[in-house]
Order: C-alpha cells, then structure tokens, then sequence
C-alpha cells in the first residue's frame, strides 16, 4: 500500500511540475557571456536565503525561521546561474568577494 502511495505522490509532484521544466531547462542552459550581466546577477541574487531568521527576545533565541527559498520550484536554477556568473567573474580575474 505504501509503495502505491509513493508513486502516486510522485506523479502527481511530476505533473505539477511539468509546466516549469521549459523554463528550467533554460535556466540551466544559460550562459553568462557578458561581465555586466555576470555583475547583476550577483548583486541581485543573493547568496543565502534572505527569509531565514532567528527571533530573538530579550537576547534569548526564540525560535527559528527556516529558508523559505527552498520551496521555490526554480530556485536550483536560480543557485546555479549565480554560481555560473560568480565562476566567470572568477576566470575573467575580477575580484569576487564581494558577493560572497
């Protein structure tokens, strides 16, 4: 029964994601040419997720916000293409700290 389940499960999470998959293929097909481009993509994707957080109350650690990123379908692509970009500024010689 529980393998039945699974498979179920697994087709419908193909199917849902079946229209993303032009648009994933294209992101990971991408390639970064431009140093301009390479520069943007790095400024405006950050390197970790932006909603993560820890509440703090009267300097006690409340609880804990996980990284809401990972639910976003595209959001390997989007690792990837700033990795890709960070990899060319990298090869070009140019100075990457700054987006790390």
């Amino acid at each position: 029964m529980t393998s039945v389940l699974f498979k179920s499960t697994g087709r419908l999470r193909d199917w849902l994601q079946a229209p993303l998959r032009p648009i994933q293929s294209a992101m990971d097909n991408f390639s970064i040419r431009d140093p301009r481009l390479a520069h943007f993509l790095c400024q405006w994707i950050p390197a970790r997720c932006p909603f993560e957080r820890d509440v703090v109350l009267f300097g006690h650690k409340v609880m804990h916000i996980p990284p809401m990123c990972k639910l976003n379908p595209l959001y390997d692509q989007v690792a990837g293409l700033r990795f890709r970009a960070l990899s060319f500024l990298a090869e070009r010689g140019e100075d990457i700290s700054r987006y790390l």
